[in-house]
C-alpha cells in the first residue's frame, strides 16, 4: 500500500518527503504567517503540546482564518500544511477533528499518540481523503508500527514523538531510542510510505548538536526533521540534502545502468570497480529526486 499525501514519487516509486517541517502554535496567528513564509517544506500548525489548555478553543478557532483559503492563498509552491490535533480521549479531540474537516482537503492532520488501528480508521472515516500523519509515542505504538502504518490508504507518514516515548520507555540516553528509531524506519518503508522525519531537536541554539543528530538520523534511514524554530531549518536541510558528490554518482549510476540495459546487459561495473545491477538504480533515482526537493 502506498500512503497518501507524499510529495510525489521519485523515479522507481519512492515517495519524496519534506526535509524541513516547522511547528508553530495555532494560538499565535502572527507566528503562523511567518512560518508559512519561512521556506520550510511543511508547516505544522499545532493545537496540541504548544498550546496551553486555556488557549485550545481560541487556537482551534483561528484555523479557518489561517488556513481556510489555502487553495487560493499566496503561498510558496509545494508548501505542505498539517494541523496537529489533540489525541483521542482528550477533551479537545472531537472539536479539533471537526475544525480540520472544514479546512481545504490539502491540509493534512498530524495525529499524536496513535496506538490502535481503530483510532486510524475512525479518523479516516471522519476526515475522508485527507492525509493522516501518525505519531507513535508509546511502547505499544512502536510495537504496532507496521500495523498502524498500513491501517489506511490515507496514512501519509509515520514518525516518533520522542519526548513522550522517552518517558514511556523510561530511558534517558539516546541509545535507548535506537531500536524504536530503526523500527519506525522499517515499518514506514514496508508500508510503502516515505522515510520518517526525525523528531524535533529541542536545544534551539545548539546548531552543531542539531547537525550531528541529523547526520546520525540520516544514517539510520530518516529523511528530514521537524523543527521548533526557523533558525533550525537551514541546518536540517543541509544535513539531509544529497551532496554534490552524491548527485554526481547517482547520475553516473543512472546513465551507466541505462547504457547496460540498452546493450542487453543486466549488470555494469563503474570506473571505481563498484558492481551494480539494474535493481540498484532505484537508489540513485531517489538521490536525484531528493536533490530536486532540496534544491541541491
Amino acid at each position: 500500500m502506498t500512503g497518501a499525501g507524499a510529495h510525489g514519487p521519485a523515479a522507481g516509486g519512492a515517495p519524496v518527503p519534506p526535509l524541513t517541517l516547522l511547528y508553530v502554535p495555532a494560538d499565535r496567528p502572527d507566528r503562523v504567517a511567518k512560518a508559512l513564509a519561512s521556506g520550510a517544506d511543511a508547516v505544522l500548525v499545532d493545537l496540541e503540546d504548544a498550546v496551553a489548555p486555556g488557549a485550545k478553543d481560541a487556537a482551534r478557532g483561528n484555523l479557518a482564518g489561517l488556513l481556510g483559503g489555502r487553495a487560493a492563498g499566496p503561498e510558496p509552491a509545494g508548501l505542505e500544511v498539517q494541523v496537529r490535533i489533540n489525541a483521542a480521549g482528550t477533551p479537545w479531540h472531537a472539536a479539533d477533528v471537526a475544525a480540520v474537516a472544514a479546512l481545504p482537503p490539502s491540509v493534512g492532520v498530524r495525529v499524536p499518540k496513535v496506538e490502535s488501528v481503530s483510532q486510524v480508521c475512525a479518523l479516516a472515516g471522519a476526515l475522508p481523503g485527507r492525509p493522516l500523519h501518525l505519531l507513535l509515542e508509546s511502547a505499544l505504538g512502536v510495537e504496532r508500527a507496521f500495523e498502524l502504518a498500513s491501517a489506511s490508504a490515507q496514512v501519509a507518514s509515520v514518525g516518533l514523538g520522542e519526548a513522550d516515548l522517552r518517558s514511556d520507555l523510561r530511558v534517558d540516553d539516546e541509545a535507548g531510542l535506537a531500536w524504536p528509531r530503526s523500527r519506525v524506519v522499517v515499518a514506514a518503508r514496508a508500508a510503502g510510505l516515505p522515510a520518517p522525519a526525525m523528531s524535533a531537536y529541542t536545544h534551539v541554539r545548539d546548531l552543531d548538536g542539531l547537525a550531528a543528530s541529523c547526520r546520525a538520523g540520516r544514517a539510520l534511514g530518516f529523511c528530514g526533521r521537524t523543527a521548533i524554530h526557523p533558525g533550525q531549518l537551514d541546518v536540517i536541510r543541509q544535513a539531509f540534502a544529497p551532496t554534490e558528490r552524491d548527485v554526481e554518482r547517482a547520475r553516473e549510476v543512472v546513465a551507466r545502468v541505462a547504457e547496460a540495459a540498452d546493450a542487453g546487459s543486466g549488470t555494469v561495473v563503474l570506473a571505481d570497480g563498484t558492481f551494480l545491477d539494474v535493481a540498484m538504480i532505484d537508489r540513485a533515482r531517489w538521490v536525484l529526486a531528493l536533490a530536486d526537493r532540496a534544491g541541491a
